[in-house]
């Protein structure tokens, strides 16, 4: 059977590399954005909105079934945030974010923040959170939703070169150590993105047909 096209609508480069090693066990060509697709717009109060906002944007722009996710850090000392504004916690003086060394300097800033604002508090327990939305048009009245989280605590300072965004501050309590610093696989198996994913290819093969790849027995 032909693989299932299916737009990635995210720039983050990260993102797009770990969806393609969570999705690996299906028969799914995972297509990169268009360049010229504007960044949508994250104007939601909760993730599911926002992903959702994102696939419908990005299917509509492509002409295609499109998979978006939104996911982020919630601190509990924080009341929950960054939150859905993890991405932009730290405001730059930037345009654009699909450079790969500009999204390093945001994450920096991002983490920077965040350090400071835990600065003698010592309830640091947080969660990563992430919804996957995917869509086979802009109109799609049954969109597939899916969600996964991880639980564990913020350092008191970054730890490993591992992974992006919050991973290198994120501890594991059972492991004592960061997202960043696991290799690829190991958070490719635990994080709330590979969670979010595993209920999603659940959701593709019952819904959309999607079959496994040689080798991979269905979810």
């Amino acid at each position: 059977m032909p693989a299932t096209e299916l737009l990635l609508a995210t720039g983050n480069p990260g993102k797009r590399a770990e969806f393609r090693s969570l999705f690996g066990g299906l028969r799914l060509r995972l297509l990169d954005p268009d360049p010229s697709l504007p960044e949508c717009p994250e104007p939601h109060g909760t993730f599911v909105e926002n992903a959702l906002a994102k696939a419908r944007e990005a299917s509509r722009h492509s002409a295609r079934p499109a998979l978006a996710d939104d996911s982020g850090l919630c601190v509990q000392a924080l009341g929950g945030a960054p939150g859905v504004r993890s991405a932009r916690y730290a405001r730059l003086d930037e345009q654009g974010s699909g450079d790969g060394a500009a999204r390093a300097r945001q994450d920096d800033a991002n983490n920077r923040l965040l350090l400071q604002r835990l600065q003698g508090v010592g309830d640091r327990r947080a969660h990563f959170v992430c919804v996957l939305v995917a869509l086979r048009d802009p109109d799609d009245p049954e969109p597939l939703v899916a969600h996964g989280w991880l639980h564990g605590h913020i350092a008191a300072a970054a730890q490993g070169q591992g992974g992006f965004g919050y991973d290198p501050l994120f501890v594991l309590p059972q492991q004592g150590l960061t997202l960043g610093q696991l290799d690829a696989e190991h958070k490719n198996r635990i994080s709330h993105r590979a969670r979010a994913a595993g209920q999603m290819a659940q959701l593709l093969q019952a819904f959309w047909g999607v079959s496994p790849t040689a080798g991979h027995q269905s979810l």
